[in-house]
């Protein structure tokens, strides 16, 4: 006699939605942490290679 196999606890779609939104998440929690990075200290964010130096008279 064959066991009754169990339904799986998320289905395939919802499987997917749930991976996609965490990933989105992840995403938007990186994006917060980079944008308040930036607006604490906004000059380690522009290379010292772009600026040009003022000439002197």
């Amino acid at each position: 006699m064959e066991s009754p196999t169990m339904e799986p606890f998320v289905d395939l779609d919802q499987g997917i939605c749930l991976a996609f939104l965490s990933l989105m998440g992840l995403f938007l929690l990186a994006m917060m942490v980079r944008c308040a990075k930036l607006i604490v200290d906004p000059y380690t964010a522009i290379p010292t290679s772009t600026w040009q130096e003022e000439p002197l008279d």
